[in-house]
């Protein structure tokens, strides 16, 4: 029993190691709790438009994810998906530092490390589970049991040590492909370095006390001191980074300190006497989070009138107007919001949202104008997907409507229901329609074998 105690935990602990190094275990992936922002994930995509030219990988195909932890930490997954922890974006310095991290894990991306990695995992179990059945079997025949466990024990750091050499080989190329793609686009690799330099004093402390960035990309002063020698010599070391990043990355660690810390810390942090944009912004959202609409509304409107065409601010007012039950107002505000940014689907979404609390059926339709608008953009938004069950139910399209609702709980992983609503859409749906082959496709993907 205690062999095999063992034998799972190192299992575990290479399973945990690829996750947070690529996620190629997509559920895995899909099950940290994420959060998201239209403004965060603009800013993050801005940042990763040029180093994605540089790798020569599709801006289109490439997707963010923001995970709400307070570890520093980023790993890729497969379909080019990159996470990038709110702890790593609020304790980063400089817009330099994020995007050394980018360029790293999109380093990991371009050089097929997430194909490869399976493969090394692979050999690392077949190595432990080897030398188990043989530590089992020397042990039932020489009647040694503490002889089996040396065996099983000294497979298992075998395994682990071969995995994590891969590891680390796979690190120091996407070190050197990320230091080639900041040169081509001119951006300083001080940010990685500097970002390196934070993590190293953590490689002696205990394990549980380690971010996880650290444990899944080991740290080595061959790394080190590859950047060192890299930023001495880079034409790009000196140059400034692009206008309005570090703009942007004030407002972004603002805002996610604002909606993050408890509303007193946010204030302590962010003083009455700082009149800057990130510390206003801040406030407004500490002060709509302690409830306080008189003061958090003059603090937004006075920066949407300072930036009146910047669309984040605009929808910052309508959720707190939406959140205080100012429907009404609400709804204009996101209008305008739409009107600012019309391909963002999750402003859209909230507008919708809006319009079918307010429950007036002349206003059904546009409810659903703008959640088709926002699906056709990205079709992965349960809350989408429920709206419009809600929608389509109103107008008793009951079809359409089940079939929305089996979307959404398949999004939320909640199988029967999805069974029970696709099978409902597929007895109402034309048969051969859009619509019913999508629902489908559910019925398949939820039973493959019926």
């Amino acid at each position: 029993m205690q062999i095999r105690k063992s034998i799972f935990s190192v299992f575990g602990m290479l399973f945990i190691a690829t996750v947070c190094l690529t996620g190629p275990g997509l559920s895995r992936a899909e099950a940290v709790p994420l959060i998201r922002d239209t403004e965060i994930e603009a800013t993050i995509r801005i940042y990763a438009a040029p180093l994605l030219t540089a790798a020569g990988l599709e801006d289109e195909a490439f997707s963010i994810h923001i995970v709400r932890s307070s570890a520093l930490n980023a790993f890729v997954a497969r379909g080019q998906r990159l996470f990038l922890t709110t702890g790593l974006l609020r304790h980063s310095k400089n817009a330099g530092q994020v995007l050394g991290v980018m360029a790293h894990e999109i380093g990991h991306i371009s050089g097929g490390h997430l194909a490869r990695l399976h493969g090394a995992i692979e050999r690392a179990r077949k190595t432990a589970f080897i030398t188990t059945i043989l530590g089992l079997a020397a042990g039932a025949l020489a009647r040694n049991p503490a002889g089996a466990s040396a065996i099983v024990s000294g497979g298992q750091h075998v395994a682990t040590r071969s995995f994590l050499n891969y590891s680390r080989g796979q690190e120091q190329s996407a070190d050197q492909a990320a230091t080639q793609y900041l040169d081509r686009i001119g951006i300083s690799g001080k940010g990685l370095l500097e970002f390196l330099n934070i993590l190293s004093g953590q490689e002696f402390l205990q394990t549980t006390s380690q971010d996880p960035y650290v444990r899944s990309h080991p740290l080595t002063r061959s790394r080190i001191s590859f950047l060192e020698n890299h930023v001495a010599n880079s034409p790009a070391t000196n140059n400034k980074l692009p206008p309005g990043f570090a703009k942007r990355h004030r407002r972004m660690v603002a805002k996610l300190d604002g909606f993050l810390d408890p509303p007193e810390k946010t204030l302590e942090k962010y003083k009455e006497n700082d009149t800057s944009f990130p510390a206003r912004y801040a406030r407004a959202i500490a002060m709509y989070r302690m409830a306080d609409l008189s003061k958090a509304l003059p603090l937004v409107e006075s920066l949407i009138a300072s930036s009146p065409k910047n669309p984040y601010l605009v929808e910052l007012k309508a959720q707190m107007l939406f959140e205080n039950g100012r429907l009404e107002e609400a709804m204009k505000s996101y209008q305008k919001a739409v009107q600012l940014l019309p391909s963002a689907p999750l402003i859209r979404t909230s507008l919708a949202h809006v319009i079918l609390e307010m429950n007036r059926p002349k206003l059904n339709d546009l409810a659903l104008s703008n959640i088709k608008q926002a699906l056709r953009v990205e079709r992965f938004m349960p809350l989408a997907w429920r709206l419009a069950g809600t929608a389509y139910g109103r107008k008793k399209q009951f079809g359409l409507s089940s079939w929305s609702l089996a979307e959404y709980n398949v999004l939320i992983g909640r199988k029967r229901l999805a069974r029970v609503q696709v099978e409902r859409a597929l007895k109402i749906l034309k048969v051969g329609s859009p619509s019913w082959l999508r629902a489908q496709d559910i019925k398949n993907q939820i039973d493959p074998k019926k």
